[in-house]
């Protein structure tokens, strides 16, 4: 079974930066379909980065220029380093992988198998 654990979520202030790590097991980082997303309190989950064809990686507009996505193919663990946060920014971040062959987007119906997530709270 897949299992992925989402860690790294914390309480910060504006401006400052986070790294959130997802500890992926029964799945490889390095060639699957992975990818961050969150949801705001009352809000739809929304995609935050992922990796698209030839290992690009994409970000959603909101973020751009300041979360980076990346992957320790050693550890077999996913990243997702945040930068310049703002209370916008404040949400319930998961990890999420593709179980099946296809195409890999930063769309909702890609990803079949989540985390459990982790809180990040910007004031």
């Amino acid at each position: 079974d897949v299992q992925l654990v989402e860690s790294g979520g914390d309480s910060v202030e504006a401006g400052g930066s986070l790294r959130l790590s997802c500890a992926a097991s029964g799945y490889s980082v390095s060639t699957g379909c992975m990818a961050w997303f969150r949801q705001k309190s009352g809000k739809e989950r929304e995609g935050v980065a992922t990796f698209v064809g030839f290992g690009t990686a994409f970000s959603a507009d909101s973020v751009k220029g300041r979360f980076t996505i990346s992957k320790d193919n050693d550890k077999n663990i996913l990243l997702l380093q945040m930068n310049n946060l703002n209370p916008e920014d404040s949400a319930m971040y998961y990890c999420a992988v593709r179980g099946s062959r296809g195409a890999c987007t930063l769309t909702l119906s890609t990803f079949d198998i989540w985390g459990q997530g982790t809180q990040v709270t910007v004031s």
